[in-house]
């Protein structure tokens, strides 16, 4: 059975929309955007060698 009080004590409410959006901003999270250019940055050093 669940002990409500306890359950209580461990809850951590969850982030408003704008400080998700800056918890969000604030990871350097590299995505496949990033790893395209870095891809086709690296194809044309390899092309003008």
């Amino acid at each position: 059975m669940l002990d409500f009080e306890e359950e209580l004590k461990k809850f951590q409410p969850s982030l408003e929309v704008e400080e998700l959006g800056d918890a969000i901003y604030q990871d350097d999270l590299t995505d496949m955007t990033d790893l395209l250019r870095e891809v086709i940055e690296q194809t044309k050093q390899d092309d003008s060698q």
